[in-house]
């Protein structure tokens, strides 16, 4: 088996691909999604984590999810101390690899926190998608557990998890602005059917009518929309057939 790399099946091809569903996932899902993958598909991987960053000199963390609370925490102590190997490989954007933590001498203050926690090999990869970084950590319970040649599974999840992360963040955005202008446009047709009802019981125009709803909605406070909607409703027959003016039926006259 030397010099092959990572075979990737094709069940695992397609639950990758289905990262990158954003309907099925909010960021911090896809995350999650990630690091069980990470556990199930690189060998010798006993638990991961992921990290969605805001990449720049001084790279910000923003969503995290990891498959035990205790790798969870490794994360948290690195992220309060703004040091450690995650952030090395967020701010430099370069892969790290640690074969036995207890030789490891270029993280002195965190060697020791992942010891206590059981990790004895760890290894860190990264993937930038526009402004967004993605990290992805892996964690083995022996020393040389992880294989350098099963890494490239994990860069895999790594850059398809960070799409998946952007991807979900844009859709989030489009759905939010979408929902805005249908609120909006909403708003308008029931201002507009208003209008036209004052407008039939005042035997004014358009101008008129509105600057009436206005004085209306500032006088009782309440919002335009709303009363609005009131004098549509009130403008249709009860149920006994009579009905009741728009105006008066919404605002008690003036």
């Amino acid at each position: 088996m030397d010099g092959v790399g990572p075979q990737i099946s094709s069940e695992l091809a397609v639950e990758i691909a289905r990262l990158g569903l954003v309907h099925e996932a909010s960021e911090t899902v896809a995350l999650r999604q990630v690091t069980e993958l990470a556990v199930r598909t690189v060998r010798g991987c006993a638990g991961a984590t992921g990290i969605r960053w805001a990449a720049g000199d001084d790279p910000e963390p923003r969503d995290l999810a990891g498959t035990h609370p205790d790798l969870a925490y490794l994360v948290d102590v690195q992220c309060t101390r703004r040091d450690g190997p995650v952030f090395d490989v967020a701010r430099t954007e370069t892969s790290v690899f640690c074969s036995d933590t207890l030789v490891e001498t270029r993280w002195p203050s965190f060697t020791p926190i992942a010891l206590q926690r059981g990790v004895r090999c760890f290894a860190t990869t990264v993937h930038r998608t526009g402004p967004i970084l993605m990290t992805l950590t892996m964690y083995g319970v022996v020393p040389g557990a992880l294989d350098r040649r099963e890494l490239g599974i994990g860069a895999l999840l790594a850059a398809q998890g960070g799409a998946a992360v952007s991807n979900t963040r844009h859709y989030e955005d489009a759905h939010r602005t979408a929902v805005q202008l249908r609120q909006a446009v909403e708003a308008r047709a029931v201002v507009d059917q208003a209008k036209g009802v004052l407008m039939h019981a005042m035997g004014c125009d358009a101008e008129t009518a509105f600057n009436e709803l206005k004085r209306i909605s500032q006088t009782r406070h309440v919002k335009l929309t709303a009363l609005a909607r009131r004098i549509v409703e009130g403008s249709r027959p009860d149920a006994d057939g009579t009905g009741r003016s728009g105006l008066a039926g919404a605002a008690g006259g003036r």
